[in-house]
């Protein structure tokens, strides 16, 4: 809950917003790094979770790599200032575009998803007489116990090379002389909170990483990817992950080979919880089976509860001592875009609300700002950032 100043500063401002806590970004970073290096263990910062240019500054300064799924994407990490030896990029469709501007800025790795991306690496990379990093990734068929819209390591998921691939994997990779295969890669969903699945995760990495050294790959790089789930429920409680036992569970049961090295691919888990949508109820219909908050912000705004029903905590914003003292009333939070899917909680307890009261949507710091769109030609996004209020 927002505290009765903020609440006020709030108020102030021209809705709908973005708010981001740049000091719980701040201590999540800390706390994530501070976990991985004891492990020594290396992370990239997943760009596609949220690339707002404050939150990317901040993730640079702390050190991190980048993980990219677009030519654009790493276009905006090298123009952050995250150096391209710490620059993967993954992604099931790469155009040739996206290749050549990868390998001109000389990036650390691409995660290679098919045999033919492969060639076709190869092939830009021969055109230009430079070599390219290359890992493979590899689909594990490991159910991540999550949304089936965000499980990606299943056998009938678009990403990856299938395992009944690889023998004829490896021998592409033999035949292409501009590639140097680092290593193996590994992601399996996202929104993971069953830390049992890494450990399964682990099984398979071990079983594929043997059968590489078997085949004479001495691989540098075992990366396991990301998903590691965030509280969406309890933003305040549980504000920052459990990093010590996520990266616990792979320093345990992942058998690294000497001088092996273990990336990491994390985004919602490192900024989710710092990045809150701040809408304004434009009116209030209640009804005899529904009551309707209607707000000023949308799918549009925020786009994971119509894309595949996302939850989110819904609370009024304003001073704590006024809230406690009101009654309460089941409201459907909706917005104004003309779809029925607009809508952000059925059947939420709210204080007894009213127009202009204002309305935070909590943990929108991941899979928000970035999925923003124009339909209904509706504005840009706004934002507002924790250290430009005097709190």
């Amino acid at each position: 809950m927002f505290s009765a100043n903020l609440a006020e500063k709030f108020a102030q401002k021209e809705t709908p917003f973005y708010y981001y806590d740049l000091d719980l970004l701040s201590r999540t970073l800390d706390k994530a790094k501070t976990a991985a290096d004891l492990h020594g263990f290396h992370v990239h910062y997943a760009l596609k979770a949220n690339f707002n240019t404050r939150v990317l500054d901040a993730i640079c300064l702390s050190g991190f790599g980048a993980d990219c799924v677009s030519g654009n994407e790493v276009k905006r990490a090298i123009e952050t200032g995250f150096v391209p030896e710490k620059i993967v990029f993954a992604g099931v469709g790469k155009a040739d575009k996206e290749i050549r501007y990868a390998l001109d800025h000389d990036i650390f790795s691409f995660n290679v998803e098919s045999i033919q991306e492969l060639k076709v690496i190869n092939d830009l990379a021969a055109s230009i007489g430079k070599r390219a990093n290359v890992a493979l990734r590899i689909n594990p068929n490991v159910d991540a116990q999550t949304h089936r819209y965000i499980t990606t390591g299943l056998d009938e998921n678009k990403f990856g090379i299938s395992q009944w691939e690889l023998g004829d994997a490896v021998e592409a990779v033999r035949q292409c002389e501009y590639i140097t295969l680092t290593g193996i890669h590994f992601h399996i969903g996202s929104q993971i909170t069953d830390l049992n699945v890494f450990k399964s995760l682990c099984v398979k990495v071990n079983e594929l990483n043997n059968w590489f050294d078997e085949r004479g790959f001495r691989l540098e790089v075992l990366n396991v990817g990301g998903g590691l789930g965030v509280d969406y429920h309890q933003p305040d409680t549980n504000d920052i992950p459990d990093f010590q036992s996520y990266f616990g569970i792979f320093a345990d049961f992942l058998d690294r080979k000497p001088g092996q090295q273990v990336h990491f691919e994390l985004g919602r888990a490192l900024v989710s919880q710092c990045g809150s949508l701040v809408s304004r109820v434009l009116y209030v219909k209640n009804g005899i089976k529904k009551n309707f908050l209607i707000l000023d912000a949308g799918m549009t705004e925020l786009m994971r509860p119509a894309l595949y029903q996302a939850y989110h905590h819904i609370e009024r914003v304003a001073p704590p001592s006024a809230i406690a003292l009101d009654e309460h009333m089941n409201y459907d939070i909706v917005g104004p875009i003309c779809e029925s899917t607009d809508c952000f909680g059925k059947e939420v307890t709210l204080p007894v609300s009213k127009r202009g009261d204002l309305i935070a949507i909590r943990t929108a710091g991941a899979y928000g700002e970035v999925m923003a769109s124009h339909y209904n030609l509706r504005n840009e996004v706004r934002y507002l950032y924790s250290d430009e209020i005097n709190d």
